[in-house]
């Protein structure tokens, strides 16, 4: 993935909805325990087939805690085979649900919620007893299930009115079960594998699916199936332009520069289809409109210090502002999907001579091709970088003896020291260019927590700016133009809707532990190069400082599975796991 200084790219988030189905409400305070007690509901809240969705309400009525294990025992074979906001594990009948880092505590009459999806065998009664740490809730009076129930899991229809304000808000997001599975199979991975990311389709084949991945409709039916009479949003990465990412290798695409008609008819035409058709109308679909794309023409064209040749061939074409437009009129167009322009991040374009310029350019896009600025919900920044959400041990109007932070080597005359200052001042500025003020930003979080034992607890020493700055700083990357595999990175704020001003939702829309690009050459058939930004020998260019690059060794080809850089993101995490 490109920038200016480069890159500087079944298990669910199912809604907890209300009862359709089964119901059991259970009280208890032990003999003996008279400070500990709890409330459980349990709710089937839909069935189909030889499938069911549950949902579960737990209410601390004692004294409070900082954890909490749920326990209770299937008489009737039932099996759970996905799981969300809980660590859930079944041995035979018996079936454990503990309590994520997020969701641990409880005060006195406090709640918290989980769910699943699970199998049976055509009884599926609900379990008449439950333990909270060890406390027996008793007084269940369950009832059955529908004698007749569905087929299907059930749909439910569009809101009126059209599209909503947020599309987060009130609603899950769809865990990718590929992206699941690959986490929950690392040691500890499973402390996150229930966690919301985004499907990239960055090939045309993806939109079909096969050879063991699973298509776009693949992925939709899964949402259904998660989705329960709640509402449920479903996070899609479109992103194969032609000439894609045309400052750096590691995330070129498939099509050619002039392959626009290419790009129209077999990628966007075909995901529009889908999107369109009815059967996912009661879906909420985000896209992400290829990310690393647009900006490209303001930072990496000729006139700038970081010019490609490349660049140059795109914005001489007009195919990335003709790309983007017919996506984002094509997909603007279904009732359901919400388009979120990528915008970069603050390292990229924070800088005066970036930051208008851009703007403008999102502008541009967004109105050719038949499109216009309502077609665009929205606006997306730091998608597959690292650059920390808030800085809160230096500000950019502070300076050290008379010197501004903003002359720090690592800030280098940036109006912007962080992701949610950026994205604040990118929609206002936005605003004023003429898109709807309601215009809401996503942050993508999935790698900027920089946490562990690294993490500075206050501001750096006074002795200079750079030691102000550099001691302060959560963002340890040696350079910020660095993008690639960042040693020391870790996850994010957890994905949670509308938690700041101006703010739609924060967004895992990189999975974590897909690499960005490979560390050495490798021959493939995406169009993807190597890049030597990748690479951890590298010691830099004009775009990082020439620093060295700061990248993991041994990575893959960018999207695939990358073990070693999920286990350091882990690590790092913060909040930490």
């Amino acid at each position: 993935m490109s920038r200016i200084i480069p890159r500087t790219a079944l298990l669910a988030a199912l809604g907890l909805v209300t009862a359709a189905g089964a119901t059991a409400t259970v009280f208890g305070t032990p003999a003996g325990a008279a400070t500990a007690g709890c409330k459980v509901e349990y709710r089937i809240t839909n069935q189909w087939n030889t499938g069911f969705g549950a949902d579960v309400v737990v209410t601390n009525t004692g004294d409070p805690v900082a954890a909490w294990t749920l326990e209770w025992t299937y008489a009737n074979g039932q099996q759970v085979t996905q799981g969300w906001n809980a660590a859930i594990t079944q041995s035979g009948a018996a079936v454990t649900a503990k309590s994520l880092s997020y969701n641990g505590s409880l005060a006195t009459g406090g709640s918290t919620s989980f769910g699943f999806n699970g199998s049976h065998t055509g009884t599926n009664g609900v379990p008449a007893t439950f333990k909270l740490n060890g406390v027996t809730c008793n007084g269940a009076d369950p009832t059955q299930p529908p004698t007749t129930p569905p087929t299907t899991p059930p749909t439910t229809p569009p809101p009126s009115g059209g599209k909503v304000d947020n599309p987060y808000a009130g609603a899950r997001v769809y865990v990718n079960p590929e992206w699941s599975a690959k986490a929950a199979a690392e040691p500890g991975g499973t402390r996150v594998s229930n966690q919301p990311t985004a499907v990239w389709l960055d090939r045309i084949a993806l939109v079909t699916g096969g050879s063991g991945k699973m298509g776009l409709r693949d992925h939709l039916d899964a949402a259904l199936a998660q989705k329960g009479s709640g509402e449920l949003v479903v996070q899609l990465v479109v992103y194969d332009l032609p000439g894609r990412d045309c400052s750096a290798l590691a995330s070129n695409g498939e099509l050619g520069p002039t392959e626009i008609d290419k790009y129209k008819t077999q990628f966007i035409d075909p995901i529009a289809a889908i999107l369109a058709d009815p059967k996912y109308a009661g879906l909420r679909i985000v896209a992400a409109v290829e990310i690393d794309s647009l900006p490209n023409l303001v930072t990496n064209v000729s006139g700038r210090p970081t010019a490609t040749p490349a660049c140059d061939v795109m914005k001489t074409n007009g195919n990335y502002i003709k790309g983007v437009g017919y996506a984002l009129n094509k997909l603007g167009s279904i009732a359901n999907v919400y388009n979120y322009v990528d915008a970069g991040h603050h390292g990229w374009l924070g800088w005066d001579d970036n930051f208008g310029a851009s703007a403008e350019m999102f502008k541009q896009a967004a109105t050719a091709e038949g499109s216009t600025l309502s077609k665009v919900h929205g606006f997306i920044v730091n998608t597959a970088n690292f650059s920390a959400l808030k800085e809160d041990n230096f500000k950019i109007d502070d300076s050290v003896g008379g010197t501004s932070v903003r002359q720090s080597k690592w800030v280098d005359w940036n109006r912007y020291t962080d992701e949610l200052s950026y994205a604040q001042a990118m929609r206002a500025k936005v605003v004023s260019l003429g898109f709807d003020p309601g215009v809401g930003m996503l942050i993508d979080t999935s790698r900027n927590g920089w946490g562990g034992t690294a993490r500075p607890t206050g501001p750096g020493a006074t002795t200079s700016v750079d030691s102000y700055v550099n001691g302060g700083r959560y963002d340890r990357r040696i350079h910020l133009g660095n993008w690639c595999n960042q040693a020391g990175a870790g996850l994010g704020e957890r994905p949670q809707a509308a938690p700041a001003p101006g703010i739609d939702a924060y967004v895992w829309m990189k999975p974590p532990g897909e690499s960005d690009g490979a560390s050495k050459e490798i021959p493939n058939n995406e169009g993807k190069g190597f890049d030597r930004m990748c690479d951890p020998t590298y010691t830099g260019n004009v775009r990082n400082g020439n620093s060295m690059s700061g990248a993991l060794p041994d990575a893959p080809l960018a999207g695939q599975w990358f073990p070693a850089q999920f286990q350091e993101l882990m690590k790092n995490a913060y909040p930490a796991l």
